[in-house]
């Protein structure tokens, strides 16, 4: 398992905040099923506007290290961490613009695979 430091889950974090899980459950309306005891998730105003969603993409960050969770009780669909990791690199190209460059987009799509397998290799 990686270890992460304060400052890197920092730096990342920015990126996991409310705008990432929004997309996800916007784009991916059958990833709702997870997340039964939200509320209302009906349309994307309701989902933009949910406090719960918005808390979300810290759960997640401080989450990567509970994957028995994910796989035993939840049983996530391991390629529903593929659709989470797309929708990071939309919201990561759109706070950077100009400066995400294809060198930077390579270097996250390297990290975001890397975390992917890990997840789905506790499904195996």
């Amino acid at each position: 398992m990686v270890e992460w430091t304060a400052e890197e889950r920092a730096a990342i974090q920015v990126y996991l905040q409310n705008s990432t899980t929004n997309r996800c459950l916007v784009v991916y309306p059958w990833t709702w099923r997870y997340f039964g005891g939200f509320g209302n998730l009906y349309n994307s105003e309701a989902i933009m506007a949910n406090p719960k969603v918005a808390a979300h993409g810290t759960v997640v960050l401080q989450g990567l290290d509970k994957t028995s969770l994910f796989t035993q009780k939840l049983q996530v669909d391991p390629g529903n961490f593929q659709l989470l990791g797309d929708c990071l690199t939309v919201v990561i190209a759109t706070r950077m613009r100009t400066e995400f460059t294809p060198d930077i987009q390579a270097a996250w799509q390297k990290f975001l695979s890397v975390v992917v397998s890990a997840l789905r290799r506790q499904y195996h």
